[in-house]
């Protein structure tokens, strides 16, 4: 896959995964949304879909990692480093543009929830945070949760009629929302840097009316918690298989 293909693979691939990830918490938490207060069950699914539907996208040009963890955990197994860089400013600029996208969807409601005063920030709809506030517990919930996507997605192409049917997107789909029902609890799983980073940026940088902070103090965990868990994975998986 030539360098071109795997940046504008993934930016496609992210900027779908975010549009539908960030879409859904929107819908459940923005005010005047039809979907408002659906719930945690429908927010794992809508990230589950979006991971199918962006890397069924990207898969042609890129492979569709959407996630630098991932990126890093096959690396670390392979030792092929060379297209890494690539990769990652793809699903930056892909997790940037999703967000974008997202807020432009949600405009009216944005606009609607800045003038009720009981209004929660937005925050949430953009990035992760944790339930209960303790770095070292985060970190470590991060990295626990992002072996528990990379490894088995290591482990998934050893399986060879996933990749001949075509299905193995879809399983990593629903471990995405396994994930999101079994291990999100306690910070959200962001278990991917670019899906959090990406958006918080943009969260700091659109002019939504009331939006609260971007609360930058936090923000490394979701960062190097996933990429942690992804390096371990490659090496486990080197390991182990």
């Amino acid at each position: 896959m030539s360098n071109g293909d795997v940046f504008l693979g993934e930016v496609i691939g992210t900027a779908i995964l975010i549009l539908f990830g960030a879409g859904v918490v929107a819908a459940v938490v923005l005010n005047y949304s039809k979907a408002k207060d659906a719930g945690w069950v429908v927010i794992a699914f809508g990230w589950g879909f979006g991971v199918l539907a962006g890397a069924y996208t990207a898969a042609p040009l890129s492979g569709g990692h959407l996630n630098p963890a991932v990126t890093v955990g096959i690396a670390v197994d392979t030792g092929d480093w060379d297209q890494v860089p690539v990769y990652i400013a793809g699903q930056m600029a892909g997790a940037m543009l999703g967000a974008v996208l997202c807020w432009l969807t949600y405009y009216a409601q944005f606009r609607a929830n800045a003038e009720d005063e009981l209004a929660q920030p937005t925050l949430g709809i953009f990035a992760t945070a944790p339930a209960i506030r303790n770095p070292v517990a985060n970190l470590v919930t991060e990295i626990i949760a992002t072996v528990g996507l990379v490894l088995p997605i290591l482990a998934f192409g050893l399986t060879k009629g996933l990749g001949e049917s075509g299905t193995a997107v879809l399983v990593v789909a629903f471990l995405v929302v396994g994930i999101g029902l079994s291990l999100g609890g306690p910070t959200g799983y962001a278990i991917n840097p670019a899906r959090d980073l990406g958006p918080r940026i943009v969260h700091t940088l659109l002019p939504i009316p009331n939006k609260g902070t971007s609360d930058w103090g936090y923000a490394w965990i979701p960062v190097a918690g996933p990429l942690i868990g992804g390096a371990l994975s490659g090496v486990i998986f080197n390991a182990a298989f």
